[in-house]
């Protein structure tokens, strides 16, 4: 192995077969972005097992091809490291579990630079943090909405990060929601619908035909009903970026002060205004997974913060 360089070794799964072969190594590397993989391959750091170094990431790949990928150490990250005052549910040598407050971005991006959970993480941290999901964002391995506050846990080695993307690839994680939504919904559901970035409005995610997407499952039962709305638990089995604000909507229930999926009657709309609720209620709740170096099950609870516990209160019956 080269100095400064990490070797992941890959095996095109049956399932991706005929894919493009940046898609079938993300499938197979969740760790690494495919757009990564996609940089990585027209560099030449992956290697076949035959020895070939294929270039073209738009090649198709074999099921039961094998590759070796070269990932660079990661630059230093440029970020600011910044005293947000985060909320340390748990934390040792290996991870870190936060509960996000809504309104902090979980990365920087455009129109973000700073002010962000990976800003608070450098410095809480002390920039020890893993570099796989590159310099952008090191340390985070799952992203929560910047208006959905909660639990989010965050990888502080390399190892650490692979364990908890692999866990989140096979959707064994345990993340529990709780949302407000409009309407009544009764007993309890389950909603399977392929979501992709909307055609018409790319910051939207919409619900596409089989075959599109990406395969999303969310579970959900209604806790309480309140006046003309509800509290719902939402139970992920995937994680897709606005999974269950999709979702909740597309069922004809969805989740009071949202933006861009939400509607509201007329005095619904009026409450919001009152209490001043300008977020979507959704709450991540409840997060468990299996420690990835120590393999001790792990599990941890966020009370709904306050903003939603008095939206909640107004509208109990």
């Amino acid at each position: 192995m080269n100095r400064g360089v990490s070797i992941l070794d890959a095996t095109i799964g049956a399932e991706a077969e005929g894919w493009r072969l940046d898609r079938a190594l993300a499938a197979a590397l969740p760790t690494l972005s495919r757009e990564r993989i996609k940089a990585l391959i027209s560099s030449g750091q992956v290697r076949r097992s035959d020895g070939a170094n294929p270039r073209d990431p738009a090649i198709k790949a074999r099921a039961g091809e094998s590759f070796a990928v070269e990932v660079p150490e990661p630059r230093p990250a440029h970020n600011e490291a910044q005293d947000l005052g985060l909320v340390v549910v748990y934390e040792d040598e290996h991870l870190i579990v936060i509960d996000k407050p809504a309104g902090m971005v979980v990365h920087p991006a455009a129109g973000n630079p700073d002010g962000t959970l990976v800003n608070a993480l450098l410095h809480h941290c002390a920039g020890n943090l893993s570099g796989i999901g590159g310099v952008a964002r090191p340390g985070i391995v799952h992203r929560i909405d910047k208006d959905t506050s909660g639990l989010l846990v965050a990888a502080k080695t390399d190892r650490a990060h692979e364990g908890l993307a692999k866990q989140f690839a096979a959707h064994s994680i345990d993340r529990r929601y709780k949302a407000i939504v409009a309407g009544l919904p009764k007993g309890q559901g389950t909603i399977e619908a392929n979501l992709a970035r909307s055609d018409a409005n790319r910051k939207k995610v919409a619900i596409v035909g089989e075959g599109r997407g990406k395969r999303a499952v969310t579970h959900w039962r209604l806790e309480q009903a309140l006046r003309d709305s509800a509290l719902v638990e939402c139970r992920l089995e995937t994680g897709r970026t606005h999974q269950v604000r999709v979702h909740m909507a597309s069922i004809g229930h969805p989740l009071l002060g949202d933006p861009v999926y939400g509607r509201s009657r007329p005095a619904t709309r009026e409450l919001l205004k009152r209490l001043r609720f300008e977020r979507q209620a959704l709450h991540a709740a409840r997060l468990g997974f299996v420690h990835p170096i120590t393999s001790q099950t792990l599990a941890f609870d966020s009370a709904m913060p306050a903003d939603m516990q008095e939206l909640l209160s107004a509208l109990t019956v």
